[in-house]
């Protein structure tokens, strides 16, 4: 579905999630859809900008007219696997799977604001998953039977996927970050609810661990199934916007020399998991 105005072309991408649109860049960077903005992402996870081609100053400025909280800490990350540019490309590579970010937080991020600015010649798309529209498709029953469970979130968890044999100096590295317990099932204060999953959830409080597992790997499956994902591939210069507390994302594998760079922003959150 297309819908427009003189400033402002709008295009669901998918029935359940993602919506790209066409604006002038002096607008968005003037404010002028910021509120339309906030509220797609809660409603569709992700908006798109195809070729927008914003320059550092701009891509800022941009997310400063997102914040809708009294942090004013912006700068860019790089994204990229490229330990001359990033060294942290090794943790980055936990990007391949599920995750959400911030659920080592009490509070995470609101929203990530990321521009493509080097491109792989395979791969490298970025995949997202509607956790709200997720939960709301659940029978009835399903949702009852998970109110009230508590998952435990932890770094290490997320980083055996990429080395599953660490050395011991490593894995007390990954355990210097203390385990978080958060709910399964998030209620916002707008009451709307969705699933809190992804690649740093080790169990659940209560169950045995392969009962817990089960459950968290089946919630990721239904989750990610077709209709709750948006699959992006990238054009040079395109900027993407996704809730980061209504979403997962992952990125889809690439060649760790192909140069890959995205340049991210941050919108920062004020609503603790609840």
């Amino acid at each position: 579905m297309t819908t427009q105005n003189t400033d402002l072309i709008r295009t669901d991408l998918t029935p359940l999630i993602a919506t790209q649109l066409e604006a002038n860049i002096s607008d968005l960077i003037s404010g002028k859809f910021s509120n339309e903005i906030g509220e797609l992402l809660e409603q569709r996870g992700v908006v798109a900008f195809r070729e927008l081609n914003l320059t550092d100053e701009q891509q800022l400025a941009f997310t400063q007219t997102l914040n809708t909280t009294d942090i004013q800490d912006y700068k860019v990350t790089k994204i990229t696997m490229d330990p001359l540019e990033n060294p942290n490309a090794d943790y980055i590579k936990g990007a391949f799977y599920w995750h959400i970010d911030g659920t080592m937080l009490d509070i995470p991020v609101f929203a990530s604001v990321m521009s493509s600015r080097r491109l792989s010649e395979t791969g490298g798309r970025t995949e997202f998953s509607n956790t709200y529209a997720a939960y709301d498709a659940l029978p009835e029953d399903e949702k009852a039977a998970l109110e009230g469970l508590q998952v435990v979130h932890m770094f290490e968890t997320s980083q055996l996927y990429v080395n599953p044999e660490p050395s011991i100096e490593t894995l007390k590295m990954w355990q210097s970050f203390q385990p978080n317990v958060l709910p399964l099932v998030w209620t916002h204060r707008s009451g709307r609810k969705s699933l809190v999953l992804g690649s740093t959830a080790s169990h659940i409080e209560g169950m045995s661990l392969r009962e817990g597992r089960a459950l968290l790997t089946k919630l990721r499956d239904w989750a990610t199934q077709p209709e709750f994902v948006y699959s992006h591939e990238w054009k040079l210069g395109d900027l993407v916007i996704w809730d980061n507390t209504g979403t997962m994302h992952r990125a889809t594998p690439y060649p760790l020399d192909s140069g890959r760079l995205m340049y991210r922003t941050q919108i920062a959150g004020d609503e603790p998991f609840m």
